[in-house]
């Protein structure tokens, strides 16, 4: 044997005896200050003062029970101080709230499977075309949910599947998957009398169910708004990395925008393109909005603030929860420049997408320029939570 192909050997045993590192948990946190968080300064945080208080009616209304099943975040009780605080505040009164801020909460950074940086993308209340009755040229329908679907929160039944669900029907005596996506746009719940509303755009229908929320103009000039109601309980698949995988799109050009065009430029290959994604969005009829600040409601119940609310994943972090992002994102203008994100947010809504600790989803409110936000959004960014002192000094001693 050569000198190299015994070093090369010798090498290859030592690492083969090498003692395996553990692989980093899927969520940690580390002690920080308001000093570490970019823009802190300068931020207009009273801008999430209705955020803040629409969530702390939540949070303090749980008493002694805790925030995320678990009392990893505390309880409402551990909240009431710095919800109570939020009552003395006036619209626009940015110093007195960080002076709440910093008198009550503590940041903490949050770190995922070792890393501190993550995806944020963005989310949209879209405005599409529809009617309540099948009429003309509006023939895709937006179901309702479905009486024989079946929701089951899996923390239920057990403290290590907190924040996880399934869904499907039950067939003698046991729950079997519901009708994915190509079985119901095929006809499986047609004559139901489940149609919501029909649209005239199939894929606006399916951003419209990737949304999970939306403004209907109806054909007799009157706005309807549809909120998410249940799923189908077939996992998401991005329809974007299966154009990726196909070679129809580069992943630098894959956008809401994109793959829109790419629909419509395509429209006998675009139904076989959609099932690739086997969720399915079955929605309700809600309110009208009031005005612009007026969003539909999260998953916390609570309506969502435009540029303030963010989607997480429930699993990992509790509704209701203050946080800082410090990211970037597009300008709603070409050339989509992109922009520093660094603001006080607020953690009110979840998404089928949103997987992860350091991974987040802003609401931008709807509109032309929030679509144009939305559809582009995929840039890199981390989050420090904003925990009552006593909990962020628990929460970071067991990391």
């Amino acid at each position: 044997m050569s000198l190299r192909a015994a070093v090369v050997a010798l090498l290859a045993a030592l690492a083969a005896c090498a003692p395996k590192l553990p692989p980093a948990p899927p969520l940690a946190f580390r002690a920080a200050s308001f000093a570490d968080l970019p823009g802190y300064a300068t931020d207009r945080v009273a801008e999430a003062l209705p955020a803040l208080s629409r969530s702390c009616t939540r949070m303090v209304a749980r008493g002694s029970a805790a925030l995320d099943g678990i009392d990893r975040y505390g309880n409402g009780q551990d909240w009431q101080a710095f919800c109570t605080g939020l009552n003395a505040l006036k619209p626009g009164d940015d110093a007195g709230l960080r002076r709440l801020v910093e008198r009550e909460l503590q940041p903490v950074a949050v770190i995922g499977d070792g890393k501190a940086e993550g995806l944020f993308t963005g989310y949209y209340e879209p405005m599409v075309r529809g009617s309540r009755q099948r009429t003309g040229g509006y023939t895709i329908p937006l179901y309702r949910q479905p009486t024989d679907l079946v929701q089951v929160d899996l923390g239920e039944f057990r403290d290590a599947l907190k924040g996880q669900r399934i869904a499907g029907r039950v067939r003698d005596g046991r729950l079997r998957p519901y009708d994915d996506r190509g079985a119901i746009e095929t006809g499986t719940l047609a004559g139901k009398n489940l149609e919501l509303a029909w649209l005239d755009d199939a894929a606006d229908a399916f951003f419209l169910q990737v949304q999970g929320s939306g403004l209907v103009q109806l054909a007799d000039g009157k706005l309807m708004r549809v909120g998410f109601a249940a799923q189908n309980g077939h996992g998401y698949v991005a329809v974007g990395k299966v154009m990726i995988d196909r070679g129809l799109l580069s992943r630098e050009d894959v956008s809401m925008q994109s793959i829109r065009a790419w629909l419509r430029a395509n429209p006998a290959a675009a139904p076989e393109l959609l099932r690739q994604n086997p969720s399915y969005v079955f929605f309700r009829e809600l309110p009208a909005p009031k005005d612009d600040s007026d969003g539909p409601p999260g998953a916390q119940g609570v309506a969502l603030l435009p540029g303030r609310s963010l989607a997480v994943d429930r699993g990992l972090h509790a509704m209701g929860l203050p946080l800082w992002l410090a990211a970037t994102r597009p300008s709603a203008q070409p050339p989509h420049d992109d922009l520093p994100l660094q603001r006080l947010m607020v953690a009110q809504d979840t998404g089928g997408a949103i997987r992860g600790a350091v991974r987040g989803d802003v609401f931008w409110g709807h509109g032309p320029e929030a679509e144009s936000i939305a559809g582009r959004m995929k840039h890199p960014g981390k989050i420090w939570l904003l925990l009552p002192r006593g909990v962020a000094a628990r929460l970071t001693a067991q990391s």
